[in-house]
């Protein structure tokens, strides 16, 4: 959602500061969070953009474990999950890619964390000392982020790929402040000259010039993720972001709807698209958006700003033959 639409309320999350898009992180990159602070379910819902029923899902499928707050490292695998799910990967081939991850490799205890991850098809992938695995097979795979080849295992390449990992980390950190916004971009800049093909690090970037209003390199960046990334929905929902904050609401509406195509249960993408609609006065269309974000999230103050929008439409004389007094609470 643009942060301009938000309904005004003392529960919404500042977003443009929260922890976004990790990327390949280990469990050496993050030797140092802060073991006390935890984060409620309603946080990292709202840091992840993910919906109560997705969290859920998770949990009866096994991948997260049911608890009331989460610490930093369940973050990270979260997010690594949300994205494979958003390229249609399964839960359960995730979960018997991580178990059997754990089978291939002696000592992993979490290849979410201490594993690079990339979804091939409806499989899991994972990236370890210079080979990408296909645990479930056993079979070594031609990872084509990596220049159509399986990157060779060898010192340089590794402490390339730790490097790279170690400036993201850097990069997420100090985006939390508001006073180390050019130190951050630094830091991404630094992944890029690394690995030119780093999505997360485009879209972070992207991120922190939308925030600063230079919609102009915001979106260069976002368009350089969709580059590095062709699946990756993230890119295209806020590539449209700031296609609709600079007036082009049709090419907004189009980069909304790529990110659907590719991810069907985005709930921002469904409530953004809605909102883009109302702009063009297509009612109908953005109709069809609310209830779909409904749907998928049912509570909360963006909720409430939907099913609120979903009375106004059915409210229309119109509509109102089409849409019979069908009600929303």
């Amino acid at each position: 959602m643009n942060l301009s639409e938000l309904p005004t309320t003392e529960e919404n999350f500042p977003l443009a500061f929260a922890l976004r898009h990790f990327h390949n992180a280990t469990k050496q990159t993050f030797a140092q969070p802060n073991p006390v602070h935890r984060y409620r379910r309603a946080d990292v819902i709202r840091i992840l953009r993910i919906t109560a029923r997705q969290l859920a899902q998770w949990q009866n499928a096994g991948l997260v474990a049911a608890a009331d707050s989460y610490t930093f490292f369940d973050l990270l695998q979260m997010k690594k999950i949300r994205d494979l799910r958003a390229k249609r990967v399964r839960s359960a081939v995730i979960r018997e890619s991580l178990q059997a991850m754990q089978k291939q490799v002696a000592g992993m205890e979490n290849p979410l964390l201490e594993a690079g991850t990339f979804a091939t098809g409806t499989r899991v992938v994972f990236r370890h000392e210079g080979h990408a695995l296909e645990p479930t097979s056993g079979q070594f795979v031609m990872d084509f982020n990596a220049g159509g080849r399986v990157v060779p295992s060898n010192v340089k390449s590794m402490r390339a790929a730790e490097t790279s990992s170690e400036y993201f980390a850097r990069g997420v950190g100090l985006e939390e402040d508001p006073r180390s916004q050019a130190e951050a971009i630094a830091a991404y800049k630094k992944v890029l000259e690394i690995d030119p093909l780093h999505a997360a690090a485009y879209i972070n970037l992207g991120t922190l010039y939308y925030n600063r209003q230079d919609y102009v390199l915001a979106e260069a960046h976002y368009r350089k993720a969709v580059e590095a990334d062709p699946r990756y929905a993230l890119a295209y929902f806020d590539l449209g972001n700031v296609l609709d904050e600079t007036g082009r609401v049709g090419e907004a509406i189009k980069a909304y709807k790529t990110a659907l195509q590719l991810a069907p249960t985005y709930a921002d993408s469904h409530y953004n698209l809605a909102l883009a609609y109302d702009k063009t006065r297509q009612p109908r269309l953005a109709l069809q958006h609310w209830r779909a974000y409904v749907r998928l999230d049912s509570s909360g103050p963006w909720a409430t700003h939907a099913k609120n929008q979903i009375r106004r439409i059915l409210d229309d004389d119109g509509l109102k033959v089409v849409y019979r007094k069908k009600k929303y609470s």
